[in-house]
């Protein structure tokens, strides 16, 4: 009787289980798609210089600019130097979720006499929340990003 010589079959059978590994990786991939933070990263990556110009301008404040989260209120307050408020003060809040970027949010700024603007959090999903203030005053730009952690809903 003659001996089989298994090797050939083995090498085959690799060559398959790794084929058939890799399509099963591309399907997996396609199948569970990764959301950016932001859609024009690339446009907002060649202006990234600007950007660092407006957050070291921000940092230099005399009257530091803030975001918080006020859990008792469950609000999130952005707080600019109330030099800045007023009529001359034009700018924008977005609220990115770096998990879903479905849940984005962009609001117009609005503060009070005291530089104050707060933004209900009962409609937000609990969880990180990516806050960046962009705006305008005295002819100026400013920007500040900070992160807040929103707790579970409340009724």
């Amino acid at each position: 009787m003659m001996k089989r010589n298994l090797w050939p079959i083995s090498i085959v059978g690799f060559f398959a289980l790794a084929i058939a590994g890799a399509v099963a990786f591309v399907v997996f991939c396609n199948l569970h798609p990764t959301d950016l933070v932001a859609a024009d990263y690339y446009e907002q990556e060649v202006r990234y210089q600007q950007e660092m110009e407006r957050v070291q301008r921000t940092q230099r404040l005399t009257e530091p600019a803030n975001v918080t989260f006020m859990s008792d209120q469950h609000l999130i307050r952005i707080s600019v130097p109330a030099a800045h408020a007023g009529a001359e003060l034009t700018g924008v809040i977005h609220l990115y979720r770096p998990s879903n970027a479905t849940l984005d949010k962009h609001l117009k700024m609005a503060t009070n006499a005291k530089g104050l603007q707060d933004i209900d959090a009962r409609g937000l999903e609990p969880g990180l929340w990516k806050v960046k203030v962009q705006w305008r005053a005295g002819g100026e730009d400013y920007v500040l990003d900070q992160k807040v952690v929103v707790p579970g809903k409340v009724s």
